[in-house]
Formats: structure tokens, sequence, C-alpha cells
């Protein structure tokens, strides 16, 4: 997208911007505290008990559990397997979002892309992009289903208990919009995300959803 000069926000004398910006600010603090009673609603959900499965690593098959590393809880990321001559574009510009894992781990928590992709093609891709955060194929089981992605995408949370592993969270869609660091920080940019569903005033630079969305290679 090529931002356009010819509309911008007006020029104020700063204490007329800082009085704006402090009404903001608390609208955004009322919403932070609608997001902390949110995830405390999350942490009451309850779990629903997951089936054997077996998928296939880049060094040989793993089980659910062998996804949690060793850790009590895992999230698990179902990238979209569009078939064997595309590419999601939306779940490969998630992934280049994935940041190191040490501080989720020091927390007893792992992650792990999961895809219905073959291995191969996974392992090659991981290649392609510089991914390094583990991976696996749940190609020819119906671990995508049964977490509620289907053949599409979503995110997943999962807990490790003496009775089995569990599932505690799905999510998809915009459910995983903030969980993405270019999403958060276009949403603070001066002209938005720059697509044509904001509410932007007249004249923002802006383009149709998923135009500018592809690998980054591409």
């Amino acid at each position: 997208m090529t931002t356009t000069r010819s509309a911008t926000p007006p020029v104020v004398p700063r204490h007329e911007w800082q009085r704006n910006l402090d009404d903001l600010l608390v609208e955004e603090k009322r919403l932070t505290r609608a997001l902390d009673a949110l995830a405390a609603r999350r942490r009451r959900l309850p779990m629903v008990a997951m089936g054997d499965y077996t998928f296939a690593g880049p060094d040989g098959p793993l089980t659910l559990d062998d996804l949690f590393q060793g850790r009590g809880q895992l999230i698990v990321y179902q990238f979209m397997n569009t078939g064997p001559d595309s590419l999601c574009p939306g779940c490969v510009t998630m992934m280049d979002n994935v940041p190191h894992l040490d501080h989720l781990n020091r927390r007893d928590i792992s992650w792990h892309m999961v895809s219905n992709i073959p291995i191969e093609r996974l392992t090659g891709l991981a290649a392609r992009f510089g991914w390094l955060f583990p991976y696996a194929s749940s190609a020819g089981t119906t671990f995508s289903a049964d977490c509620g992605a289907g053949d599409g995408f979503g995110l997943s949370a999962f807990l490790r208990t003496p009775g089995g592993v569990h599932q505690t969270y799905f999510t998809t869609s915009r459910g995983a919009d903030r969980f993405r660091f270019d999403f958060s920080m276009m949403d603070i940019a001066p002209f938005g995300r720059g697509e044509t569903w904001e509410d932007s005033p007249e004249g923002w630079p802006q383009t149709p959803p998923y135009e500018w969305w592809r690998p980054r290679d591409e």
C-alpha cells in the first residue's frame, strides 16, 4: 500500500492533542478491563477430553502428548491446508509473527504449529521462511476437525492432566487477530491496517482485505 499525504489528521496544539488522547485512553482502559474480565471467564471454561493422534514430525512420529514437550499447557495453531499448489496467506503471515518461545516455556506453556499439509512440505516451508518453531503434520488424522478448525485454521489451548489431554479453548477467524504483532502495530499506526472494512476518515489510503497478504518472499 502506498501511503498518500493528501489526507492526514488535523494539526492542533499539543495541549489539544493531549486532551483528545486522554479521552481515548479512558476508553482504552475500559476495554482493557473488559478484556481482563473476558480472560477470567476463559479461565473458567470447562474442558473436553481429546483422543489419541499420531502426527508426523520432522524427526519422526509424535503423539499429542509429545507436543507438550514435557510441559503442562499447550497452544496449537492449526495451519490451513489449501492444497499442494497454494498456501493460505493469512496462515503464512501469522506464522511470521511467532516470536521466541522462551517466555511462554518459562510459564509451563509449549507452542506448536500443526497442519494437514504433509510433513515433507511443512519442512520445506520452515526452511523457506526460516521458521524456528516446532511443527507437525496432522494429515490422515481427525485432529483438525476434532479441535474445531475443520478444513480451516484455528488456535487451540490444551491442558495435560493425569486423566489425559484436554482442550480448553478454541478460536478462529478474527479471534486470532489479536495474537499477531503486525496487526497490533498497524492498529495504532496513523492509517490503521489500511483495509476497506475499517472505519477511517474519508481519504485515508485503503485497499481491499487480503489483497496485500502474501508470503514475504513474493
